[in-house]
């Protein structure tokens, strides 16, 4: 058989080829897969190099392996659900995830994203104090308690090249509607390493974790003292707006309120004669007219330090469309897109495509370090990041604008959340255009109210952010390390126990 494929190989050295007896096939394949994707060599090669390291099979070491049903999202709920898009690798994204009723999660229980091109694969832990739920498309893994392997090593080791291959190996379908079953997973080679080097990547993996949550720790004080400054509510500043401009109202103006309130109690009333309204801005739609914009306007007008808009401090460059012909893994220059984006993290870089070396951009937009990058389009316009320097060059979408800072009396990484804040984010909200795919232009944006924040008050913010980030890399070195040095003890054959 061997001296077969070898001869085949040599005859079509263009092609993958190999032939295999069908008792070897059916081997740990429930679904009785006989396609080619699943025989690849390397896949094969992984196979028989986990088996000599006398490795278990996950369905011997687990208790429970399987979805759980589907959650209600409930924004009257307090518990989070964590879906495929906030389940990433370096961080469960508890912050952003929307709310309601499911089933929890237990601590150490092991999630894998197992549906969908771009997010089936990725893999984290619950190391969080925090109850949370999932949704079913996320794989649960919780370890037999008598198990020889530690949930923190099987997450790193699922993490590596070589839980990967199995992943890739096992999942099935196309059109981006790919996916990997519990029953899949069960075939799973883990392999059984001596318990004080499990306990070694347990000891990354938890020291990533307290540096991750030492990064959020100092971005949220980072908010916070914005947030004072601002003289908001950090917890709830709409809330707390709309509160303070009920009690500076006079006696009369609050019973015609109270009036219309009890008169019309599911609608948010604003009357307004046309010269303030249309023939002012443009604009009819109810949504643009809500008070709440009037009081985030007076109080940006209002602050102590003054205010001006963004475009007295740079200006803004649309997005360019680059064509996925010229898209490749490995490259000089990223392609930044919305999905790379974030409301209170650094870009994603390691998510980033990059553009061929070989092109020549001509009108195309790039960006250099301390640009800023806003997505203008979609259900995640506001979402905006900072570039940092190994971004250096890149090019943006044309989902996307550039925003380029003149002003040098004004610190990055402040603006970056000064931008992220709801002072911000709510005027960003008012004047996206209201279709089936919402937009707002560059003169939208350049219009943006922003208050004029001292220098010393800047440093004090921007230094929080700097360590977080700081920390936030440390996290992810830390995993990385973790990783490596499981993929080092798998390559060494010596260090089979």
């Amino acid at each position: 058989m061997q001296n077969f494929n070898e001869s085949l190989q040599a005859k079509y050295p263009h092609l993958e080829l190999a032939i295999l007896p069908l008792s070897q096939v059916q081997m740990d394949n429930e679904s009785k897969r006989i396609d080619s994707e699943f025989a690849k060599k390397i896949h094969l090669k992984v196979k028989n190099q986990l088996l000599f390291l006398n490795s278990l099979y996950l369905k011997d070491i687990v208790v429970f392996n399987a979805r759980y049903t589907q959650p209600e999202y409930n924004q009257n709920s307090n518990l989070k659900i964590i879906n495929s898009q906030y389940l990433r690798n370096e961080f469960i994204d508890y912050e952003n995830a929307k709310t309601g009723y499911g089933k929890i999660v237990p601590k150490n229980a092991v999630l894998v994203n197992s549906t969908g091109i771009g997010t089936l694969g990725r893999v984290n832990i619950n190391l969080l104090n925090l109850d949370f739920s999932i949704d079913s498309h996320i794989n649960v893994l919780i370890l037999n308690k008598e198990s020889e392997i530690k949930p923190c090593y099987l997450m790193v080791f699922l993490q590596s090249k070589y839980g990967q291959f199995q992943i890739e190996r096992y999942y099935s379908g196309s059109s981006g509607q790919i996916e990997i079953y519990p029953k899949d997973f069960n075939n799973f080679l883990i392999p059984k390493f001596p318990q004080d080097f499990q306990l070694e990547i347990e000891k990354l993996v938890k020291q990533s974790h307290e540096a991750l949550e030492d990064s959020k720790r100092l971005y949220k004080e980072a908010q916070e003292l914005l947030y004072k400054e601002l003289e908001l509510d950090f917890k709830n500043p709409l809330e707390f707006l709309l509160k303070s401009s009920l009690q500076a109202k006079k006696a009369n103006e609050l019973a015609i309120i109270n009036d219309i309130s009890k008169k019309y109690p599911h609608l948010n009333i604003s009357v307004r004669p046309l010269s303030k309204s249309l023939h002012k801005s443009g604009r009819l739609d109810s949504e643009y007219y809500q008070s709440k914009y009037d009081l985030m306007e007076t109080k940006i007008k209002d602050y102590k330090g003054g205010y001006c808009k963004l475009q007295d401090i740079g200006f803004f460059t649309n997005g360019s469309f680059i064509p996925e012909n010229l898209y490749t893994q490995h490259a000089k220059r990223a392609y930044i897109r919305i999905k790379e984006l974030s409301f209170n993290a650094p870009i994603r870089i390691q998510e980033c495509i990059y553009i061929d070396d070989n092109f020549e951009a001509t009108n195309e937009t790039m960006v250099k370090q301390n640009d800023f990058v806003i997505a203008t389009i979609g259900n995640t316009i506001g979402k905006i990041n900072l570039i940092p320097k190994e971004l250096n060059g890149s090019f943006i979408s044309n989902n996307t604008s550039r925003f380029r800072l003149a002003d040098t009396s004004i610190i990055p990484e402040f603006l970056e959340l000064l931008l992220r804040n709801f002072v911000v984010q709510e005027q960003i909200q008012r004047e996206f255009t209201q279709t089936a795919q919402p937009k707002i232009s560059n003169t939208s944006l350049e219009n943006i109210l922003i208050p004029k924040i001292a220098t010393a008050t800047q440093e004090q913010i921007a230094l929080k952010i700097q360590k977080s980030f700081t920390l936030r890399a440390k996290s992810k070195d830390l995993l990385e390390y973790a990783k490596v040095k499981v993929e080092q003890n798998i390559q060494t054959p010596a260090n089979q126990a």
